[in-house]
């Protein structure tokens, strides 16, 4: 990745059309940028630069003022994630930003903000979702400034209502995107105390009958957003409480009509809630047991997909327990979602993939580490 020909030409269409633009050529510009996106912290030149370590979150507890979006700053040095360190700055640049490079720049950042904040278009709020997704991706120096300049430009709240959007896709892209946002200790914080409540909603059972026809993609991204959001997060994990959220997880994990891949991720956020030792006797008063809180492959529907999952039980684990390896963050796949997906408003391609050139880009599909879609045309340099 050189040069991003592709994405310059893409970010000037949307600079010279806003704030007045036509929501098509929008579309196709955000869901462009949405896939030049997908492992830009990897395929960048000398990436390992960019690379930071994960913070110690053990140094990072700790009580903290908290408003919907911002925080009451302590004295002294902070690190870096700190949940009081609520300022994070762009780098100054001594030259224009080029190529690559502007797929990260504020400037880029803050459309994608305008979109979700303004935007009714559902494939302009799921590509803005997916983008921010993208960028949040990994531990490198750019992700950790978008995360806290998403926070400061007050685009956490935009994002998370998204969850309650009658369309499966914005409400997967936006679930993404607040995982990723979370790996940011403030952010976490906030996510935990204004977005718990829709993603519980989204999960099925209960009174909530559209969360069942969810897709499987879908609730499993709910469930690891969930769960990323109230590790080391006992105020989230109360609050994942308060919702009913307990009943629901013990549902899918019991209810013998959800897949492995389900049942699975379910009881691994059943497992980092008792893992709070806090938590346990409350839990007990209220009827649930230990057993509640593990694995139960027994119950778990054979209707799921083929593909390969790990056979081994999960053992309970406790929150003093650290793992030294963290999974790396969600991104959205350059492929297409398949055939059986059902749109937004249109079946989303690229054009020049069925010929229909007034159809919109889409790559959005499987999350995690798989590999970017083989045989695209390569970026031209310039």
């Amino acid at each position: 990745m050189e040069t991003c020909t592709c994405g310059e030409i893409t970010i000037d269409i949307l600079f010279s059309h806003w704030p007045f633009y036509v929501p098509k050529l929008v579309e196709n510009c955000v869901c462009l940028l949405r896939n030049l996106s997908y492992q830009v912290h990897r395929e960048i030149p000398q990436a390992e630069r960019y690379q930071e370590a994960a913070p110690n979150v053990a140094n990072n507890t700790g009580p903290h003022a908290a408003s919907c979006f911002g925080a009451k700053k302590g004295k002294g040095k902070k690190p870096i994630e700190d949940p009081a360190n609520d300022t994070v700055d762009f780098p100054k640049r001594t030259s224009p930003a080029r190529g690559y490079e502007l797929l990260f720049q504020p400037e880029v950042v803050r459309i994608y903000i305008s979109l979700l904040k303004e935007s009714k278009t559902p494939a302009i709020l799921e590509a803005s979702a997916g983008a921010i997704q993208n960028l949040c991706a990994g531990r490198w120096t750019y992700g950790r400034y978008i995360r806290s300049a998403l926070r400061q430009e007050k685009a956490l709240s935009a994002i998370a209502d998204l969850l309650t959007n009658e369309h499966e896709r914005v409400v997967k892209a936006a679930s993404g995107a607040l995982r990723n946002l979370a790996v940011d200790a403030r952010n976490k914080e906030l996510i935990g105390k204004h977005a718990i409540p829709n993603l519980v909603k989204n999960l099925p059972g209960g009174q909530q009958n559209s969360s069942w026809n969810f897709s499987e993609d879908t609730v499993i991204s709910i469930l690891n957003t969930i769960n990323e959001v109230i590790a080391e997060n006992l105020e989230a994990a109360k609050k994942l409480r308060e919702t009913q959220g307990i009943e629901k997880l013990v549902l899918i994990n019991k209810s013998g009509n959800r897949s492995e891949k389900e049942v699975r991720a379910a009881a691994l956020v059943l497992q980092t809630i008792w893992g709070y030792k806090e938590l346990r006797k409350p839990l007990e008063k209220e009827g649930w047991k230990k057993s509640d809180f593990q694995v139960n492959l027994n119950n778990a529907s054979r209707s799921q997909s083929s593909h390969s999952y790990d056979d081994s039980t999960l053992p309970l684990i406790d929150r003093n327990q650290k793992s030294d390896k963290k999974p790396d963050r969600e991104e959205i796949q350059m492929s297409n979602m398949g055939s059986n997906t059902k749109s937004l408003d249109n079946n989303y391609s690229t054009p020049n993939e069925r010929g229909d050139h007034n159809r919109t880009l889409d790559r959005s599909g499987d999350l995690g580490d798989m590999e970017p879609l083989k045989g695209t045309t390569p970026l031209m340099k310039i």
